[in-house]
């Protein structure tokens, strides 16, 4: 074995951005990788391309928080509302969802917001090497995170978020109504109160960030092959290879991050994860010169606005489907609804849409582990709509558990036994 590839040949299905960071962290390490995927990095089909761009060290904050349990059967009957569910994909989705709730105790709210730091508060530390070293320091910028809100008292409603933030080391800015305007006087006067996140970055186009990654990673020597995988090839217990429609591809090591399609894989090596799409929506608003500096989260409205290169980009609303659905184009045009909200008088025209299947886990966080029965296989997936914000981080932590050292961080909040 040469030098170069000292570590043996690693395959990782999946090059959205925990793929292809696993790519350059492996093959830093000195392994020889191979990542598989039928889609292009960085494309419009990936989950990744459709993230709103968040990158917050700070983000500790669960899906499912106390009190949920009463908003959600509202939130699914508001044709408006941030959550959609087809009454055919009820027996798909109802077990998930019974999870989601049970994870609403304040005792496991306040664990799984410990992981989410313990991951998320590397992101940017992470992300600058790499793309210093891919050249596209751009799509890096320290603006800070804007929490909107319509109601004047709303920060202090938020009361439990705050303060888990602040136990945590964020730093946490209350914001009145002239401090907003002060800030970004680029959204309606209707929003009265803000929570202002400083320390927080953001990706101005996340689609051409996994791309430099991708070519960073070619650059280096790791090969990406457009193929579907079918399976994983086991022989005598052990993983040996993936198996694509071109054929096997032959591994001593094999990352799962295949996203929200991942499920099938990791049940081959005997982990059964309760995994589903959130299937996210978006729109572009290219015309939208709003001169908004920051993405903004509407608090009560539960949509995010992001200043992107090819224009104003809102998103935020959840569909709970099977992955091969059709995309259902009404949740998208919720958004438009709200961008004429927040924004009056903006240029709505020339809408462009957008659906991706993100991989949700009831509890926000993802798995994160070699696989507990075989030891060459990484799970790597499941981290929601927090993907590029994981990233990063992720990729480092799949190079540690593949070389045997020490993770950065504790792994025991990622472990796939917790369900």
């Amino acid at each position: 074995m040469s030098p170069s590839h000292r570590g043996g040949k690693v395959v990782v299905i999946g090059a959205g951005i925990i793929g292809v960071c696993a790519a350059n962290a492996l093959v830093d390490e000195g392994f020889s990788v191979e990542v598989v995927d039928p889609l292009e990095p960085g494309s419009p089909g990936q989950c990744s391309y459709g993230n709103a761009g968040g990158l917050s060290p700070g983000s500790c904050i669960p899906n499912s928080m106390p009190g949920i349990a009463g908003q959600v059967p509202g939130m699914l009957l508001d044709p408006d509302g941030p959550i959609g569910l087809r009454l055919l994909d009820l027996p798909h989705a109802l077990p998930w969802l019974l999870r989601f709730l049970a994870n609403s105790r304040l005792s496991r709210v306040r664990r799984i917001s410990d992981g989410m730091i313990a991951l998320n508060r590397l992101t940017l530390a992470c992300y600058e090497p790499l793309v210093k070293e891919a050249g596209c320091e751009d799509l890096i910028l320290h603006r800070g995170q804007l929490f909107a809100y319509e109601n004047p008292n709303g920060p202090a409603g938020s009361a439990l978020s705050i303060g888990m933030r602040r136990e945590r080391g964020v730093k946490v800015e209350i914001l009145d109504d002239r401090q907003m305007r002060e800030l970004e006087p680029a959204i309606s006067p209707d929003y009265r109160a803000g929570v202002f996140l400083p320390e927080q970055g953001q990706c101005p186009n996340p689609g051409r960030l996994v791309a430099a990654i991708a070519k960073l990673a070619a650059a280096k020597g790791s090969v990406f092959t457009r193929r579907n995988v079918r399976s994983l090839v086991v022989e005598q217990g052990r993983v040996k290879g993936v198996a694509t429609e071109g054929g096997v591809i032959a591994a001593d090591k094999v990352v799962i991050a295949a996203g929200a399609f991942s499920s099938p894989f990791a049940r081959q090596v005997g982990v059964c994860v309760p995994l589903i799409s959130e299937r996210g929506y978006h729109i572009m608003l290219p015309h939208a010169d709003t001169g908004l500096k920051v993405n903004v989260n509407a608090a009560e409205r539960k949509f995010v606005a992001a200043p992107m290169e090819g224009g104003l980009r809102l998103s935020g609303t959840v569909e709970f489907a099977r992955p091969e659905a059709k995309p259902n184009w009404r949740r998208a045009d919720i958004l438009l609804r709200q961008a004429a909200h927040m924004f009056p008088g903006a240029d709505l025209r020339g809408m462009e849409r957008w659906m991706g299947n993100r991989p949700g886990t009831p509890d926000s966080i993802p798995v994160l582990e070699t696989a507990p029965r075989h030891d060459n296989v990484i799970l790597a997936f499941g981290h929601g709509h927090q993907g590029l914000m994981g990233g990063s981080v992720t990729g480092r932590l799949v190079a540690e558990l593949a070389t045997g050292r020490p993770p950065s961080i504790d792994l025991s909040h990622f472990r796939s036994s917790r369900f």
